[in-house]
């Protein structure tokens, strides 16, 4: 027997404003019974694990040891603004990454 990996859990001060983030960067939608406490995002469509935002009184100190690295579908540097414009921000460039952040700080990449 082996496992999956069912979800991916986010702590964070505002679960329904990161997950709105990502919801928006990953095509999909915050699900129906997420509350300000706890939120959820389903994978779009290729059926990959959720993602969880859980709410917790400590704010986020250090550098994330786990991170994404997005492949966009069109142009990254497109995809870099459009992220940008929903409430990323810009960390570091070069070597063919983008290094960003979202709305709590939590790091990713765009390749």
């Amino acid at each position: 027997m082996v496992s999956f990996i069912k979800s991916v859990t986010f702590d964070c001060r505002e679960p329904l404003r990161v997950a709105a983030f990502w919801a928006e960067a990953l095509g999909s939608n915050v699900d129906e019974d997420s509350t300000p406490n706890r939120a959820w995002v389903e994978a779009a469509g290729w059926g990959g694990p959720s993602l969880w935002f859980i709410r917790v009184p400590e704010g986020k100190v250090a550098k994330n040891r786990q991170h994404f690295d997005l492949r966009p579908t069109s142009n990254a540097a497109e995809e870099v603004r459009r992220l940008v414009a929903l409430g990323a921000r810009v960390i570091q460039e070069g070597g063919g990454l983008v290094v960003m952040a979202d709305p709590e700080g939590n790091e990713f990449c765009v390749e």
